[in-house]
């Protein structure tokens, strides 16, 4: 009777749970059975490991084989599982030494030739074995994102003999490395490609530097998709932590994710097409949605009003939380989302509500219907409502004057991020209320200012909070330590939204 332990991870979210793969072999009849809550595919693997240590010439032991997938609660899923599964054969067969399997740690599916293939949530498998202080083996597919993560030893097998000969000593096994990231293509996307739209701009830079959410209203053709596509490079760059949970995220998206990338920022722009669970994620095996793959970016959803209106109002707890949690029967997988939303649609039906060409004869009923497709508590989460109006003819000349590149208001973006970060460790828009009471103080006049305006536009708690959040970031972006009446009465000017219209006029 003999008894092996391999080290392994399971996927759920974006955490990836220790697996023991325990093997072990005795006599009876010969056969092979899985136990600990596997699904199809890790019932089958007993045909895949069986076939693959054939094609190496390793003998598959003619004895009764039980493998057991620890805890036995966690739902197993995926081929994940095959190489620890080979190796626990073989190690309980005396083929590979016991001893070697105790600081490593495994993921591979199997092909029938023996070659291992790729498997996701490489990223998150690499954070845990590095907590545990464990190397970690891998597909060469898989072996690139996982090198990712400083601090752990990541070796690429290609077969499963490879990794049997490291294992015993014979020869090592290459240490993974970390593509070089590719370099930002120069002038592309850039800012200065915006013509006019002076207001539009600035509340691009002020919602980059303290992470509020934008609206942007203005007739079709008038650069609100240009605007928003140009946001992510005006971003600070991301962390080192930071990029790592995007790179988690879309380790374990299923989609193609290209590590030389990792440390820009995610920009996503869903149809407005998609299904709520297409937005927050889901299935019958837990996959992140659009606002996750957002995660530390951006989130533009063009045409808002065109929205399913049960899609948009899922956005409200992840705008506020900056999670999104998934429930299943059976399981619940947990995934970030601290996007940063930018959202773009027209101020009437024909699009052309205050142009002074006056070609929109949209009634008021008309333009109130179209607006009431937007809940007032979404509206109530988006900070800066943004007028975008149809660009003059002289500015768009090719000899017209050229506004700022993106690489000049990075700069003071970075600049104002690095003194909220020192003053709180955040952007002002995740201060909380407490937070936002100690750092965003007024005078006595401005507070008085304040409260006239909130009882002018019957603005909720909730939007005089993220005011002074946003007056803070301009007092920031000012390079003030305090918030003036300046500051204020700029923030509170960009609540359109919240102010009432009369018939074709912008709100």
């Amino acid at each position: 009777m003999s008894l092996a332990l391999v080290h392994s991870r399971a996927r759920v979210g974006v955490d990836a749970p220790h697996v023991r793969v325990e093997v072990h072999l005795a006599g009876g009849l010969p056969g092979m059975s899985i136990v600990g809550l596997p699904e199809a595919a890790v019932r089958e693997s007993k045909d895949r490991v069986r076939a693959a240590i054939q094609c190496a010439q390793l003998e598959f032991p003619n004895r009764r084989v039980t493998v057991n997938l620890a805890p036995a609660d966690l739902p197993k899923e995926g081929g994940r599982f095959d190489l620890p599964i080979a190796l626990g054969i073989l190690a309980a067969s005396g083929q590979i030494p016991l001893d070697a399997l105790a600081a490593t740690e495994c993921l591979g599916e199997l092909a029938l030739t023996g070659e291992l293939r790729a498997v996701d949530g490489a990223v998150p498998a690499a954070l845990a074995a590095r907590a545990a202080g464990r190397s970690l083996i891998l597909p060469p597919a898989s072996a690139a994102e996982a090198a990712l993560v400083d601090g752990v030893e990541v070796r690429v097998a290609r077969t499963l003999l490879e990794a049997c000969a490291h294992l015993s000593g014979v020869r090592a096994l290459p240490l993974a490395r970390a593509p070089e990231c590719a370099p930002v293509l120069a002038g592309s996307n850039d800012l200065a490609d915006v013509r006019g739209q002076a207001l539009a701009r600035r509340a691009l830079e002020i919602a980059a530097a303290g992470n509020h959410h934008l609206l942007l209203i203005g007739p079709p053709g008038c650069g609100k998709t240009m605007l928003a596509s140009r946001l992510a490079g005006v971003l600070p760059p991301a962390e080192d932590y930071e990029a790592l949970e995007v790179a988690a995220i879309a380790s374990v998206s299923g989609r193609p994710f290209d590590p030389s990338r990792w440390r820009e920022r995610p920009f996503r722009s869903p149809h407005h097409t998609a299904s709520a669970v297409a937005l927050v994620g889901g299935g019958a095996e837990p996959r992140p949605g659009e606002i996750s793959l957002a995660h530390r970016g951006v989130l533009f959803l063009d045409e808002l009003p065109e929205w399913d209106r049960r899609a948009l109002e899922v956005l409200r707890e992840p705008l506020e939380s900056g999670t999104v949690t998934i429930s299943r029967a059976a399981r619940q997988a947990e995934f970030p989302a601290r996007f940063l939303l930018v959202a773009a649609m027209n101020p009437c039906p024909c699009g052309w509500a205050g142009d002074p060409s006056g070609r929109c004869h949209c009634s008021s009923e008309h333009i109130a219907r179209y607006r009431g497709k937007l809940s007032g508590p979404l509206l109530d989460r988006i900070d800066l409502h943004v007028e975008v109006p149809r660009p003059a003819h002289s500015e768009l000349r090719p000899d017209a004057a050229r506004g700022e590149t993106t690489a000049q208001v990075r700069e003071r973006v970075i600049a104002a991020r690095a003194v909220q970060l020192a003053r709180a460790g955040k952007a002002n828009a995740a201060l909380s209320q407490r937070e936002t009471e100690q750092h965003c103080r007024l005078s006595t006049a401005d507070q008085h200012l304040l409260e006239r305006a909130l009882d002018a536009l019957q603005l909720s708690a909730r939007a005089m909070q993220r005011i002074l959040r946003m007056a803070r970031t301009i007092a920031d972006l000012a390079g003030s330590a305090n918030i003036n009446t300046t500051h204020l009465t700029e923030a509170i000017g960009y609540r359109r939204l919240d102010r009432g219209h009369s018939n074709g006029a912008m709100p």
